[in-house]
């Protein structure tokens, strides 16, 4: 078994401490994003083809992020003078859909002695035994670990997808839901199940003209988009 698999980090664990070096200064985590939910996630190295079509697209959507009070941290085993010159290239020579002239500005830690990589998991050694896999932790702004995604080295993440899950999770904090698969925001969400015998069978008479009750257990509920955003929004 390899040290760092032995404790890595799960759903539902405090996400691991850490300061670290990043293209922003020192981060001393969680502490510094206290109250905040924070995207982390790490990319095998820099000057790479996939890894830069994620950073482009992270950068296009950070507002979109920072809305939902999350702020984006990137993670690769690469320097600080790595990180940078790769920014500059990514700026003057990338032209990608409407990404051009890109000036990425969310902090990426630079893990040259793999420390934080080994502490979260990141290091898959089948895959490789010094650069990282395409890891991403969503935590919540209690410190809390709610999602964690692994993608190969060759396959991009979908960073839309990412932004959905968040806001999933930011849904079910905020109003006690669950969403079913392919939730959007203003779909149907899921109301929690009867928990005794007597709740099930109210839930199969409940005439709610808001809720669809397909049997005990699967009773889906209006939530309409605005709602939503109105109450997870930060202004």
């Amino acid at each position: 078994m390899h040290d760092n698999t032995n404790n890595m980090p799960l759903i539902g664990d405090n996400a691991p401490s850490f300061i670290a070096q990043t293209t922003n200064g020192t981060i001393k985590f969680p502490e510094d994003y206290k109250g905040r939910w924070v995207i982390l996630f790490s990319h095998p190295m820099d000057f790479t083809p996939v890894c830069t079509t994620e950073f482009l697209s992270f950068q296009s959507m950070l507002n979109e992020f920072k809305k939902l009070n999350t702020d984006i941290i990137g993670l690769s085993v690469g320097s600080i003078p790595s990180h940078l010159a790769w920014f500059r290239s990514i700026h003057d020579e990338i032209n990608l859909k409407d990404w051009q002239n890109t000036v990425i500005d969310f902090p990426v830690i630079a893990d040259i002695d793999l420390h934080i990589s080994k502490l979260y998991g990141m290091i898959h050694p089948k895959t490789s035994e010094t650069k990282t896999v395409r890891a991403v932790f969503i935590i919540d702004d209690k410190g809390i670990i709610r999602t964690i995604l692994y993608y190969p080295q060759t396959t991009g993440r979908n960073i839309k997808e990412i932004l959905r899950i968040l806001t999933a999770l930011q849904t079910t904090d905020a109003f006690g839901v669950s969403t079913p698969a392919d939730w959007v925001p203003g779909t149907p969400v899921i109301e929690p199940s009867p928990k005794t015998a007597q709740d099930m069978v109210k839930r199969t008479k409940s005439k709610n003209k808001n809720t669809n009750v397909q049997t005990w257990y699967l009773t889906f509920r209006e939530l309409p988009e605005s709602k939503i955003y109105e109450k997870i929004i930060k202004k």
